[in-house]
């Protein structure tokens, strides 16, 4: 089994990616999907968002818009709420580990893949980048944001160019879609796996 570790800054077209690995047939976990199903009402991470920031939880689910700008406005809670979220995620995660551990290839999406150290625990590592102008233009035309929730956004992260340097293989993804897909069937080729 080879495992890829999926990375790139907001906007860089991470996801896009992510869903061509599947397309290939190759599972795909997701970190922030992980999140949004532990904030869903049921979810594991509930009680724990109650406890943390009672305002943020509303009708028994995490309002995520909520406990952003609780974030925002309080950036020294950042370690505590990620303290409390990050071991229901690694649970998630090796649950998947488990369940898909007989796959030649899969991949794991982490936005915060280097932030975490968790890309030490991969096989490769994989970066989407796009220049600035790109990033900013499809990140912009997303509801609700705001200059103000990039630049936050940003701040948590290791810089585009940072990420770069420490990946394995980079992807860029400011052609077309055509053309980014070819380069993530070259790279499962060039892993020495049959393409599906």
């Amino acid at each position: 089994m080879i495992k890829v570790g999926l990375t790139g800054s907001i906007g860089m077209g991470k996801s896009t990616v992510a869903d061509m690995f599947k397309s290939f047939g190759y599972p795909v976990f997701d970190a922030d999907k992980a999140v949004h199903d532990l904030y869903e009402r049921g979810g594991a991470g509930i009680n724990i968002i109650k406890s943390f920031y009672p305002a943020a939880v509303i009708n028994s689910a995490v309002n995520r818009d909520k406990l952003r700008s609780y974030i925002i406005e309080n950036p020294d809670k950042i370690r505590e709420l990620e303290g409390l979220i990050h071991p229901l995620v690694k649970k998630l995660r090796d649950d998947f580990l488990k369940i898909n551990q007989n796959k030649e290839l899969i991949v794991f999406d982490i936005p915060l893949l280097f932030e975490t150290g968790l890309n030490k625990t991969m096989d490769i590592t994989v970066v989407v980048s796009a220049p600035y102008h790109v990033q900013h233009k499809r990140v912009m035309s997303r509801e609700g944001m705001t200059e103000r929730i990039f630049s936050e956004l940003l701040a948590k992260q290791i810089s585009d160019d940072e990420k770069k340097t420490m990946a394995d293989i980079v992807i860029k993804t400011d052609e077309s879609l055509n053309m980014t897909k070819s380069k993530v069937k070259d790279l499962i080729s060039n892993l020495g796996i049959r393409v599906n």
